[in-house]
């Protein structure tokens, strides 16, 4: 045994905490005056001197940090015990004196004799048990002299590390433990598991609460539970510290504690730290008496009620963190580390104190840690944590292999995923789905479609807290686990588990981007295709058109813009490609849909003879081409110009497609709307009024065009004079659109408007002006506050608030909405010249 571990072992039997001074690193202080605190929080001072003055004090050359602790206790007026090693008698194999450090001999000698001539010498030792002897009978000799817990204190022993120097952001969670461990109602101990991933923290909550504890409990005992064998040591220990050995079998120091424990008038706690599982500390666990125990582990597997998730830290809270600990006033720059560092508490601080030994800023440590992230996990020195996140990450990685061959490999496979919630039921489900894998790779191919093995795998992840639950079929993966995953591969095995991740997720896109049911699917595979698909893939292209069919117009656009470059750019593509074609057509598209009309035209006008002179006049795409660019003429204004083509259009689409092809019956709907836009709603009710029974009855009453269809059917109907009918009709549709494509899908949002003002129309201004009320902000959040539809609402609002008497109101409002309008539109559009014509009928009205 050493003499530091003669110590503490004596200070714990002797009924006090030990505070640490090995290790004092501060964020805004100098180490110094931090370690002067520490030492004036104590009730007793215990210096142990040998051979060595210690370490001088930064910026002061002349003094050690062992002289300034002791200068701190006395200026304190602490209780000193003072013990020196008998230099002549000590026996450790070599002459004491060859150990003494010879730069500072004289001053280590003087401070020797400072400290004998001053009358504290307790005594003088030669060996570890002779020190610890002395330090234990000096503080129970102290204790008594004092009136401090005397006989209590032998029978009432504490062990416990040292208390936290940084801990934030887990007030709610020591709150959350507190109430588990005092609830009523069950019997026995009340024990909590603290589980979560290497460096979560676990410890440093566990030993803050415990010594939140300490003025309640008599008994408070930190056991390091790793290794049953050294587990089973300690109770040994701490049978002896209660006096046990008369109770039970002195033979069994784990049934003796377990009898003092039970027949204990006080509470006590026992924490069992770093425990493997349930199983190994079952055992020691004690079955009755007023206590509590505490566990931390990385295993999620304990029973309802017990286990208590340790999280990483929130972003801002981890930036805060940073910001403190270094002292660096760079909230952005801490934002992006806490980000990158995943809120792991252990990872933050070996961050900080990297900073603080090397002198880096956060904003120099950024672009260090996203070249060099693997080396960067394996530097600094954490406070209070024995090993670096490499480490302590590493540990369970080498322990995952060897117990659970099929759960390491299904963790390289989610290492080279997004570090958002993987949907395993999707990539797993079929063990053909993906194709041919690479050799490394294909031991995956076990897994696949066998939810028992995965389950298995899961199950194995979860005792060391390498993946969490996210819901029904996901799982979730901290990104520093990916790194140091992947920082254990080659490059060529790591090529190879990335293609087998890209398999898999190009095989778990769903073929058809239209349908809604099919959108859940998409949205839990998107951040996952976009970490491991190339934009050239067939996958990524589907994934842009479910952006544009859910309504993410904005997304849909720029990710098809991003698609179409890499198209163009791609030897194995070209410009000429159908594929890129196929993309830039898309694209055209959701540049329309994101309001840009007048942009999508273009587009589709430069598009369009490229694809007739490659594919022909006649060719599907090439007729899907000229219908958009003839929708899109209409939306940029030019209602007639757009419906003269589509009347040219529709009886080619019947030739070639056939008069129930859906590409044919899209040309009648737009050919009817146009016509209405062009001037005459009654024809364009009277022809949809002969295409929704088609629509219905080809499509389905609920696909998209059919719900088109009879949107356009209601707007054409109130246009036509109809107010009250188109109201009604609208307000069968509206729930029809919620259930089938949310209720924030811009279809729907376009309804609803359509729905505020015909309810206006029909004679209720004030529950049109109520319904847009509601409306606008949706608008506003989901697209935008310059998109024209979401103008057009604050314009409609700005009417019909004047319709329901506030004149005033509708004045105001169209003076905020016209300098947009003019801006977005120009001054001279027709809406522009409206809104600045409604301004002055308002505020000609609101003046008389």
């Amino acid at each position: 045994m050493s003499y530091v571990a003669a110590v503490e072992r004596a200070v714990s039997a002797a009924g006090h905490v030990i505070v640490d001074m090995a290790d004092f690193p501060a964020a805004n202080q100098p180490a110094a005056q931090v370690c002067a605190e520490r030492v004036q929080s104590c009730d007793v001072y215990v210096g142990v001197l040998g051979t060595r003055y210690g370490s001088l004090v930064r910026g002061n050359p002349r003094v050690s940090y062992t002289e300034l602790e002791f200068d701190a206790a006395t200026e304190a007026a602490l209780d000193r015990l003072v013990f020196l090693l008998d230099t002549d008698a000590a026996d450790v194999g070599i002459p004491v004196r060859a150990l003494i450090d010879q730069e500072f001999a004289a001053r280590q000698e003087a401070f020797r004799c400072r400290v004998r001539d001053s009358g504290l010498v307790t005594g003088s030792f030669a060996s570890p048990a002779e020190l610890g002897q002395l330090v234990e009978r000096s503080l129970r000799n102290l204790a008594g002299r004092d009136g401090r817990r005397t006989g209590e204190a032998a029978s009432l022993p504490v062990r416990l590390a040292p208390r936290p120097v940084f801990l934030v952001g887990r007030e709610g969670l020591l709150a959350q433990l507190d109430a588990q461990l005092t609830a009523s109602g069950w019997p026995g101990p009340r024990l909590v598991a603290l589980c979560g991933l290497g460096g979560a923290g676990k410890t440093s909550v566990a030993v803050e609460y415990a010594h939140q504890q300490l003025a309640e409990v008599g008994v408070c005992w930190q056991f390091a539970a790793e290794d049953p064998a050294l587990l089973a040591a300690e109770f040994a220990v701490l049978a002896a510290q209660l006096g046990a050995r008369d109770v039970a079998d002195a033979r069994d120091a784990v049934a003796s504690v377990h009898a003092v424990l039970a027949r204990a008038q006080s509470g006590w706690l026992l924490v069992f730290d770093n425990v493997t599982d349930r199983a190994a500390v079952e055992a020691f666990i004690p079955p009755a008496g007023p206590g509590r125990v505490l566990v931390t582990t990385q295993s999620q597997h304990w029973p309802r009620g017990q286990a208590l998730n340790v999280p990483v830290l929130d972003t801002e809270v981890a930036a805060g963190f940073l910001v403190s600990r270094t002292g660096d006033p760079d909230p952005a720059a801490a934002r992006e580390l806490a980000t990158r560092l995943g809120g792991l508490p252990l990872a933050l601080e070996q961050a900080a104190a990297y900073m603080q030994a090397t002198g880096t800023t956060l904003a120099g440590y950024m672009p260090l840690f996203r070249d060099r992230q693997a080396d960067l996990l394996a530097r600094g020195e954490p406070a209070g944590h024995p090993a670096d996140v490499a480490a302590t990450l590493g540990l369970a990685l080498s322990r995952l292999a060897g117990q659970a061959p099929a759960a390491a490999r299904l963790l390289r496979l989610l290492a080279f995923l997004a570090p958002e919630p993987v949907p395993l039921h999707l990539l797993l489900v079929d063990h053909q789905a993906a194709g041919p894998l690479s050799p490394e790779a294909a031991e995956i191919g076990p897994l696949l479609g066998d939810p028992v093995g995965v389950g298995d795998a899961i199950t194995a992840l979860r005792r060391y807290s390498l993946i969490a639950p996210a819901g029904h079929g996901l799982v979730l993966v901290h990104s520093l686990v990916q790194a140091t995953t992947r920082a254990q591969l080659t490059a060529a095995v790591a090529a190879q588990w990335q293609q087998a991740a890209t398999a898999l997720v190009e095989a778990a896109v769903p073929a058809d981007s239209a349908a809604p049911a099919a959108w859940p699917v998409f949205a839990v595979l998107l951040p996952h295709a976009r970490a491991v698909l190339d934009l050239t893939s067939s996958g990524m292209r589907r994934i842009a058109q479910y952006l544009g069919h859910s309504g993410s117009y904005l997304a849909a656009r720029d990710l098809s813009r991003l698609i179409a470059d890499a198209l163009t750019a791609d030897n194995a593509y070209g410009p000429e490609h159908p594929d890129t074609l196929a993309t830039r057509h898309d694209l055209a598209y959701w540049i329309g849909a994101a309001g840009d009309a007048a942009g999508a035209r273009d587009q589709l006008a430069a598009l369009l003879p490229v694809r007739e002179r490659i594919q022909g006049s006649d060719h599907p795409d090439s007729l899907a081409t000229r219908h958009y660019l003839a929708r899109w003429i209409g939306e940029a204004g030019d209602a007639a110009g757009a419906r003269d083509q589509f009347a040219v259009l529709l009886p080619v689409r019947e030739r070639v497609l056939g008069p129930d092809h859906p590409g044919t019956l899209i040309a009648r709907h737009n050919l009817a709307r146009l016509t209405g836009q062009a001037g005459d709603a009654a024809g364009a009710r009277d022809q949809l009024a002969v295409l929704l029974p088609i629509a219905e009855r080809v499509q389905g009453p609920h696909h998209p065009d059919t719900l088109l269809a009879r949107h356009e059917f209601a707007r054409w109907t109130g246009q036509a004079g109809d107010a009250a009918g188109a109201r009604d009709q609208y307000a069968i549709l509206l729930p029809i659109l919620e259930r089938v494509q949310g209720a924030e899908h811009p279809d729907t949002l376009l309804v609803c408007g359509n729905l505020a003002c015909l309810t206006g129309e029909a004679g209720d201004a004030v529950g049109a002006r109520d319904q847009l009320a509601v409306l606008l902000p949706v608008y506003e959040r989901v697209q935008g506050p310059e998109h024209p539809s979401t103008l057009t609402a604050r314009h409609n609002l700005a009417c019909w608030t004047g319709e329901a008497g506030d004149a005033a109101g509708a004045r105001d409002q169209y003076a905020v909405l016209l300098p947009t309008y003019e801006r977005v539109l120009g001054s001279e559009h027709p809406d522009t010249l409206d809104t600045r014509g409604n301004l002055a009928y308002w505020a000609e009205k609101a003046a008389d």
